[in-house]
């Protein structure tokens, strides 16, 4: 039987165990023409013309051409106060982070991210993969592919899961799944062409249930069952 509070409970005791030592788990790793006045007579209007043709080969205005993302620190600069990063640190931090941000802040985040999902793994491993297929534990995948890469199999299985909510079309793949501690108002349903119902229940008693999700199948919504995780992965 798996009930809410596991999933809560075990994320909480890793948030609480992660801040007692946080002070130390990436300390040691890094630090933190103004144009002249035109002549009233030849001033040119500054909005368009009536009646002209915008020049389709004119470059794009420097508003219009500029990125809504904020500038990041080169890959070469990235250097700690102190000591260095490894080559796998320094992989996590190309291009996440942004100028005027302490690298060994982006990197303690990354480090704590890998920490609790090891400590999550330990309590409990379809927890951690819930926890990651519900964006509960953020930016898995990048802080696994660099900073903990024995967790890889545990993103790769959250990859094919699903959370609460409303999933369609090619967001479907067929095949038998199982739920993560599911509430008691745990309900779920699969509609096919046309709206038809291929299949639906509910976990009024918040034990674990399995559904499958047909080659039909058009969408197919859950609610309150936490998260979904493919059968077969009993590792």
């Amino acid at each position: 039987m798996r009930y809410p509070v596991l999933a809560g409970a075990a994320v909480v005791l890793a948030t609480a165990a992660l801040a007692a030592c946080g002070s130390s788990s990436g300390g040691g790793d890094g630090d933190r023409a103004a144009a002249g006045p035109a002549s009233s007579s030849s001033a040119a209007p500054s909005g368009p013309v009536p009646g002209a043709e915008a020049d389709p080969s004119a470059p794009a205005s420097p508003r219009a051409a500029r990125s809504s993302e904020p500038p990041k620190i080169p890959a070469d600069r990235l250097k700690p106060a102190t000591g260095t990063f490894t080559e796998k640190q320094k992989d996590y931090l190309t291009d996440r982070v942004p100028v005027g941000t302490d690298p060994a802040a982006v990197l303690q985040t990354g480090q704590e991210t890998c920490d609790r999902l090891t400590y999550l793994v330990k309590v409990d491993r379809d927890t951690a993969i819930g926890a990651v297929v519900t964006g509960e534990i953020a930016g898995a995948g990048p802080a696994v592919a660099h900073l903990c890469t024995q967790h890889k199999d545990l993103v790769e299985r959250a990859s094919h899961g699903y959370p609460d909510g409303v999933h369609r079309g090619e967001d479907l793949r067929p095949g038998r799944y199982r739920d993560v501690s599911p509430t008691r108002n745990c309900t779920w349903e699969v509609t096919g062409p046309g709206g038809k119902v291929l299949g639906a229940g509910s976990s009024d008693n918040g034990r674990r249930t399995t559904l499958t999700i047909p080659e039909a199948a058009l969408a197919f919504t859950s609610t309150g069952c936490y998260a979904w995780l493919p059968e077969g992965d009993d590792g």
